[in-house]
């Protein structure tokens, strides 16, 4: 039986625009679960061990680039190598992503942008149907963090799919749900390089909009779903 995992994560809010917080943006990873990535998995885990940390360290891509939380007393280069090691394990994985940006300023309130974000996501699930047919299951991997996504996600996978089952999820427990964090955040630095520039916590991780862009960006992209 072919299973496919999707692996959903976020950032940015629903509230009114604000100029800290100008954007929602939406990655979704796919995961056929006939190809192992087990390995994949264990050397993070054991290059994260190397590091000094848990078997089960997290990363939180948002708070270690801000110097926040567990962050706040590492130095640029060590929360770079943090970075480094989760971006990796993405690129070498054998997923997929898809990624979906929206600018809060185009809506004006919420419940319009929600209902943006359902169509483009069933546009994206309708155009690809075919490949999400290969699967004899579906599965939705979320950790439940705003009740507008989970809403959306549910809608619009029990219109778009004939069978998907929905498994809430912690961070600790899976890597491909991080490295959609890494996904979202890589997005955001994107769409900030072309629209403005980068804060002075980003530089000191990333160095320059350049080194950005060829070191982490541009390859990422490598990664986006196949089918469009």
């Amino acid at each position: 039986m072919r299973e496919l995992s999707i692996f959903v994560d976020e950032s940015g809010d629903f509230g009114a625009y604000a100029k800290h917080s100008p954007y929602y943006i939406i990655t979704m990873i796919f995961h056929d679960q006939s190809q192992d990535i087990a390995y994949d998995i264990t050397k993070l885990k054991e290059e994260f061990v190397n590091l000094g940390y848990e078997n089960d360290f997290v990363v939180h891509t948002g708070p270690l680039i801000r110097k926040e939380e567990i962050y706040c007393n590492m130095l640029p280069n060590d929360r770079r190598a943090i970075f480094t090691k989760l971006f990796f394990f993405a690129l070498k994985a054998n997923i997929m992503y898809k990624t979906f940006v929206f600018e809060k300023k185009q809506y004006g309130e919420s419940l319009k942008m929600e209902a943006r974000m359902a169509r483009e996501i069933s546009l994206f699930l309708r155009k690809n149907l075919s490949f999400f047919q290969e699967f004899d299951n579906v599965i939705l991997y979320y950790d439940n963090g705003q009740k507008q996504i989970t809403r959306i996600l549910n809608n619009v996978l029990a219109t778009e799919l004939t069978e998907y089952d929905v498994r809430q999820v912690l961070p600790k427990d899976y890597k491909l749900f991080q490295a959609a964090d890494l996904i979202c955040t890589l997005k955001l630095l994107d769409v900030k390089c072309k629209n403005g520039g980068l804060t002075k916590s980003e530089m000191a991780v990333f160095h320059s909009k350049r080194d950005l862009n060829k070191q982490f960006i541009k390859p990422i992209k490598k990664k986006e779903f196949y089918k469009e």
